[in-house]
């Protein structure tokens, strides 16, 4: 096979897995519909790293692949094309492979739901949109992959549309990620408003040429590169749920556990972060935009890091996490490190799919239980579940030893962005240097939040025996929000008569777990000289462009002996304080949540933003419609419309109809008057 036939079929194969299941699905049954897709995936994965060995270390080198026309129209032309270089063959490994790994745990997972096709079907069709995405050779097929991921995430949250919840939660993704898109398509018509191309291979090599154009608005002139890169940012904050826009993220839980693990930990909401390296060369000459990338990520990563500490759904406390590390994420992509970002990327990819996907194995355990005051001593009853998570929860930690460069994957990718962000705050650039002491301090409480799910979940006293049987909770109870557990094609085993000891997951969820956890131990041992090392160059060839002035990976070398140790140091102290609270002094966590005191509520509640959006946005835009709906719509347009005109019509009639007597001499005389009257008026205009 060519090069060129490779990538068409590993782009196209989840594509026509989805067309199977999802139109043939009923007919050909469970069994064969997932068959089909997760083969195709598994054959799109083998194909990925394939490409990936072949791009990096083989004879391809980058090239695109042209497979049809898109949009011609006047000068605006795109095709649909398949570019292949270091970044996108990186993407593609990662898609493919966690994609290929939730379909087969979700055999096991989603072996008692009915819908089996339909899932499936949604599954390979959001890792079809996302393959499109991160090989498109220009915007318009990033923008066709962009939205067509939003499109199956919603389709995907919402998949037990029957559970009310389920489905507000799939409409608030949709609409939230539509507001960072209107940004972003704001940010393509820029783009092709400076180049005159939407063609990625057009527009680099001519970003240099306009880094000084400006655009003239109310009086004011204003950096074109600043603004279009600022614009794309937003569609990149909807999508990745950053700051503002995260609050779609941990809703999103109301999908089928391995949605979570596809979605919401590996691919989809790193798109904005990969959109973000993928246009280094022009957020290079906008370095209004990086401040605002660099700005906004270390927000997120301290905001959903403290939000963490309080949740005690196990699969919202993930999901918090999720965002902290893509605010970790656009850190590095904002002071210059795009190689960082997109390591920190790649090991995220293996750890959080982990952990998703390992809460997953907990959830099926305990009965589809989610809150973690229900659980505890757990693992003697899920011994492999346990040490997957306990490996994945030692990676997003960044536990290793910075002098013997030995740890796992997270410690290699998370300290080299802390590393990144003090070098560049060293060069006078004090948003860098904010986002250093963020990212250290957030550092510190993915330890404790991390390590407290851990210790909540499989240590101290089980608490899964009655209360698990009734569905009861400790303490201030939070609902569940895993629509597995209610939804009516789910086989929910709470009832009476049944055996409510938490139990193993089946092999076939097992094994995704065993080949994650690899990948969770040692991709940033294997990876890190190439990515971010004295191999960077080689390895990205030019997938990721850094200015002539942009020396932060250079100078990772040349740090304090303070810098390079403070994440450990505060890890360490993460680790003690939740062992201390939730295992040596048992109890004293559900204390202090039963105090309800202001700070547990401020992150409990999510710092309200939630309830603050409601406030604004949601019950403003509902003031707004009514004012333009019933002042406007029903008395203005209809009162003195059609409603006004009908009224008069009808108060006419109703008063002419009483002239209508029916009595034949009241017409007679009428008539005589008219009769009388016309000859007055003749014989006035005679004598005239």
């Amino acid at each position: 096979m060519t090069p060129q036939l490779i990538v068409t079929v590993l782009v196209l194969a989840p594509l026509l897995g989805a067309i199977v299941a999802g139109l043939f699905g009923r007919r050909i049954g469970n069994v064969a519909s997932q068959a089909v897709t997760t083969g195709l995936l598994f054959l799109a994965c083998a194909l990925a790293w394939t490409t990936f060995a072949s791009v990096i270390w083989g004879g391809w080198g980058h090239f695109t692949v042209e497979l049809a026309p898109f949009i011609n129209v006047g000068a605006f032309h795109s095709d649909w094309a398949i570019r292949i270089d270091s970044l996108s063959a990186v993407m593609l490994i990662v898609v493919t492979s966690v994609s290929a790994l939730v379909h087969l745990y979700s055999w096991g997972y989603m072996a008692d739901d009915d819908s089996r096709p339909r899932f499936f079907a949604y599954l390979s069709l959001f890792t079809f949109a996302m393959l499109a995405l991160v090989t498109a050779a220009d915007f318009m097929q990033l923008f066709f992959g962009w939205e067509g991921v939003g499109l199956a995430s919603y389709l995907l949250i919402g998949f037990w549309y029957k559970k009310p919840t389920a489905s507000a939660a799939a409409i608030k993704a949709f609409v939230v990620n539509r507001v960072g898109d209107f940004g972003f398509a704001l940010g393509i018509m820029t783009t092709f408003w400076m180049f005159g191309s939407v063609r990625f291979a057009d527009i680099f090599p001519a970003v240099a040429a306009h880094a000084g154009q400006t655009w003239t608005f109310a009086g004011h002139y204003w950096a074109a590169m600043d603004l279009a890169c600022s614009l794309l940012f937003v569609g990149a904050m909807g999508k990745s749920a950053q700051f503002f826009l995260h609050t779609w993220l941990p809703d999103a839980m109301e999908g089928p556990t391995p949605v979570s693990a596809l979605i919401h930990a590996a691919t989809m909401v790193t798109a904005g972060v990969y959109m973000v390296c993928l246009l280094s060369p022009m957020f290079e000459y906008a370095p209004v935009a990086r401040q605002i990338v660099t700005g906004v990520g270390a927000v997120t990563a301290l905001f959903a890091a403290t939000v963490g500490l309080a949740q005690n759904d196990i699969k919202r406390v993930i999901a918090y996490s999720t965002c902290s590390q893509l605010g970790y994420m656009f850190i590095a992509a904002g002071v210059g490190a795009y190689q960082g970002a997109m390591f920190h990327l790649f090991t995220h990819a293996f750890f959080k799919a982990l952990l998703f996907l390992g809460a997953g194995s907990v959830i099926m355990g305990m009965h589809h239980e989610q809150d973690m005051r229900n659980m505890g001593a757990l693992w003697k009853k899920l011994p492999i579940t346990y040490v997957v998570m306990l490996i994945g929860t030692i990676a997003i930690t960044g536990v290793g030893l910075p002098g013997l460069e030995l740890g796992f994957a997270g410690f290699y990718s998370k300290d080299a962005i802390i590393d990144a962000a003090f070098a560049a705050g060293s060069h006078n650039n004090s948003t860098a240097y904010f986002a250093f002491v963020i990212s250290v301090i957030a550092a510190g409480l993915t330890s404790f939040y991390s390590w407290r799910l851990i210790f909540m979940t499989f240590h101290g006293h089980a608490k899964w025996g009655a209360a698990a049987a009734t569905h009861g909770v400790h303490g201030d109870a939070e609902p569940s929000h895993d629509a597995h557990a209610h939804d009516d094609h789910a086989h929910d085993d709470h009832g009476h008569g049944h055996d409510h000891t938490p139990h193993e997951s089946p092999w076939v969820m097992l094994l995704p777990l065993l080949a994650l956890a690899v990948g969770a131990v040692f991709a940033g041992k294997v990876f890190v000289e190439q990515f971010v090392g004295e191999g960077r160059a080689e390895f990205w060839r030019g997938a990721i462009f850094n200015g002539a002035s942009n020396h932060v990976l250079d100078n990772l070398h040349v740090l304090p002996a303070w810098v390079v140790w403070a994440p450990l140091t505060v890890t360490a102290i993460g680790f003690v304080l939740a062992w201390y609270v939730y295992i040596a002094k048992e109890g004293m966590g559900a204390a202090i949540a039963a105090r309800r005191g202001p700070l547990w509520t401020f992150l409990y509640n999510k710092w309200f933003f939630d309830e603050l959006y409601d406030a604004t946005f949601v019950r403003g835009a509902k003031a707004l419609g009514d004012l333009f709906w019933k002042g406007g719509d029903q008395r203005l347009i209809d009162g003195l419309g059609p409603n006004g005109v009908a009224a008069v019509s009808a108060l006419i009639g109703r008063r002419t109809g009483k002239m209508q007597t029916g009595y034949v001499y009241h017409y007679a005389f009428v008539m005589l008057l008219g009769v009388a009257g016309l000859l007055s008026f003749a014989l006035y205009a005679w004598s005239k």
